[in-house]
């Protein structure tokens, strides 16, 4: 038996990889209403909401892994990673050492991913910096946080 013989002719390299966007998972809203959210909330977790002032803010997971979890937000930086050191520590391999921070100006908070390896999400959308507002999603490696701000009555 002879071998086959090889084909000469040049193939096209196999594509091994692809790109998905998780903003075509899902839909999610342009604005959040407030309200409506703050109504699927446990009564607990609303008065704590509730009497945080304009210069604070806090992070509950609503969901997924760590559900119920919060943090508060009220220094002007808030260092979020898989670093013991992180201010907010999310132990898993999804999240990077240092993986973004949350900044404070004034009354307002805003995001900034540092260069992690999967990113951070605000709304399914990927960002580098963005500002913050009551019922943001951050999806941060398998974690999923709602952003609440202080004083709600106020707009925010």
């Amino acid at each position: 038996m002879s071998a086959p013989a090889s084909d000469s002719t040049p193939q096209a390299p196999v594509e091994l990889t692809t790109t998905i966007s998780l903003s075509a998972l899902r839909q999610v809203p342009s604005t959040v209403d407030t309200n409506g959210l703050l109504q699927t909330l446990p009564a607990e977790i609303v008065e704590i909401i509730s009497g945080l002032d304009a210069h604070s803010a806090m992070l509950i997971a609503l969901s997924g892994p760590s559900a119920g979890a919060r943090f508060l937000l009220n220094s002007d930086q808030v260092s979020i990673g898989r670093d013991t050191n992180s201010e907010i520590f999310l132990d898993d391999i999804t999240v990077s050492r240092k993986h973004s921070q949350i900044s404070r100006s004034g009354d307002e908070f805003s995001i900034e991913d540092l260069k992690s390896l999967n990113g951070t999400y605000v709304n399914a959308q990927s960002i580098t910096r963005t500002s913050l507002r009551t019922g943001d999603e951050l999806h941060i490696g398998k974690y999923r946080l709602t952003f609440f701000h202080g004083q709600l009555q106020g707009g925010k």
